[in-house]
């Protein structure tokens, strides 16, 4: 039975052939190709800690751009070396609570940071967003604590911001249970320092590219299992990302549903290592279920599936794994494996 708690996330549009990341590790970075820095003679926050601009909670879709200020800061989150210019705002908190930071909406790639008023850095994120636009989560705040926001962009990047700061509301938890005749993965444990030598694919050349094998019952059905979510290698974050080939049966055309516990993308991929283009695209989670539908003409009779957690790192507060499970029709039953016996040994069994 599936406990579906909390409902909504944001379903991407299936198209074909779009370039996306599907990778297990933070993407590398082009370095940043801003225009020249001219000051603004109408700036918002302030240049720096000592003249940063007092808000107060919430702060609802508040507009400014960094252009005309200075460069003044800059954290490891994880890219460093930002010589872009930066705007600091500061507010107290007005009670223990968890707090978003949120700059969607902007127009640049940004990059933010939240300091205590001890100038100890709290948190900060560079991207969240597929757009390279930062986003803070849950952070703790404490009561009658000052904070300091800056508003910094990668590389020289700068721009038009959009900032809000608001309280972080908890969903429930989203649970999802395997149902009685579900298929387990099987993957091991995701542990510091994993390496995915079980269905890594195309993300773990160094093991073969191993991937899993799908098929189906006797009718084509199939309940997948799957756990996903994060681990850290070396320190640095990564996302397990299952590499699936489904086996297509007669018609051709796979019907397939998912639900995760956290919000997952699951892509349809070309089958080569070669192309990180999709065909098709769908998001899941949490507890929000999403269909696709696979169409695959002779003479290829499999599919590809990339099934993995949106982001790179972990959600604040959670755990690093999380279940998914996917509902299979039109897949190809599994074959029946046989054993080769000499003609002697045939007869003997009639004897």
């Amino acid at each position: 039975m599936r406990i579906c708690l909390t409902l909504s996330f944001v379903l991407a549009l299936a198209t074909a052939a779009i370039a996306v990341d599907t990778g297990h590790r933070m993407p590398s970075k082009a370095p940043s190709t801003a225009h020249p820095n001219i000051p603004d003679p109408d700036r918002q926050g302030g240049d720096t800690i000592e003249d940063a601009l007092m808000v107060v909670l919430p702060v609802v879709d508040m507009t400014g751009a960094t252009t005309g200020y200075n460069d003044d800061y800059d954290e490891v989150c994880p890219y460093s070396g930002s010589t872009a210019p930066d705007v600091v705002y500061t507010f107290m908190a007005p009670g223990d609570m968890l707090v978003d930071v949120d700059m969607f909406g902007s127009t640049y790639d940004t990059k933010i940071y939240v300091y205590d008023e001890d100038l100890d850095l709290v948190a900060c994120n560079d991207d969240f967003y597929p757009d390279y636009v930062s986003r803070i989560e849950a952070m703790p705040v404490v009561n009658g604590i000052q904070y300091f926001v800056v508003i910094d962009g990668y590389g020289g990047a700068f721009g038009d911001y959009v900032l809000n700061i608001d309280e972080f509301i908890p969903p429930p938890p989203c649970v999802l249970e395997c149902p009685p005749g579900g298929v387990a993965e099987g993957e091991p444990p995701l542990v510091d320092d994993y390496q995915d030598a079980y269905n890594g694919g195309c993300n773990s050349p160094e093991f073969g590219y191993p991937f899993q094998d799908l098929f189906g019952d006797d009718q084509g059905d199939l309940v997948f299992c799957g756990v996903s979510g994060w681990y850290t290698f070396q320190g640095s974050p990564r996302r397990d990302t299952d590499w699936l080939i489904v086996h297509v049966g007669a018609s051709g055309v796979i019907e397939l549903t998912a639900d995760a516990e956290q919000p997952t993308w699951v892509f349809e991929k070309p089958t080569d290592c070669g192309n990180m283009s999709i065909h098709q695209q769908i998001g899941v989670g949490d507890c929000a279920e999403d269909s696709m539908t696979i169409t695959v003409s002779p003479p290829r009779d499999v599919a590809w599936l990339w099934i993995g957690p949106t982001t790179i790192t972990t959600p604040p507060g959670f755990d690093n794994e999380y279940a998914y499970i996917v509902w299979f029709s039109g897949l190809a039953p599994a074959p029946v494996a046989t054993e080769s016996a000499s003609w002697s040994s045939v007869k003997t069994l009639f004897r």
